[in-house]
């Protein structure tokens, strides 16, 4: 793709409400596996072409993890997903282009993600062992946390279609309850 993306571009956030995005948490996960080596490692083990109409399938593969992770359960969901991320990563990849990704995906091309997986993994706890200091360790409340590996998540209301326990009103005016 020739045209850079928006966080390619430096795309910066501001509170003046234009150029919102949600989910923008997708970010840090997209660059994280970029920053990592994961999508070019995987762009050496998944189908390439040269058509004009290719989508790599790498970052498809990657847009396709992010979506799963920001709650997407099939690929039309990620795809809508996708759509909401256009001004920072570019045009979503077609429910159809990820399964045709997903269907050549046999024994063998498993295995050799799971390679390319473990070596990134591999490679990212080296760079955290040679970090001066070690791991970032986090302090919370006080409280120095070595030794623990921190997620900090924002929970996802699902929406409820009636007042079941936990279901509460949301700011939006719908019934749901925050899950991570």
């Amino acid at each position: 793709m020739s045209e850079r993306t928006g966080w390619e571009r430096g795309l910066s956030v501001t509170a003046d409400g234009k150029g919102l995005v949600g989910h923008a948490g997708a970010v840090l996960l997209r660059r994280l596996a970029d920053r990592v080596g994961l999508t070019d490692a995987l762009a050496g083990v998944l189908p390439s072409g040269t058509a004009s109409s290719w989508r790599d399938r790498a970052t498809a593969l990657v847009g396709l993890v992010v979506a799963i992770a920001l709650g997407a359960t099939n690929l039309l969901e990620a795809e809508h997903l996708q759509l909401h991320h256009g001004p920072l990563f570019g045009p979503a990849v077609s429910d159809s282009t990820l399964h045709r990704l997903l269907s050549t995906t046999d024994e063998t091309r498993r295995a050799q993600i799971a390679k390319v997986r473990q070596r990134v993994r591999r490679h990212v706890w080296t760079l955290l062992h040679l970090r001066p200091g070690g791991f970032p360790y986090l302090t919370v409340a006080g409280r120095y946390l070595k030794g623990w590996i921190v997620l900090d998540m924002d929970a996802t209301v699902i929406t409820a279609a009636s007042r079941k326990q936990g279901a509460a009103g949301t700011f939006k005016g719908t019934l749901g309850r925050a899950d991570l």
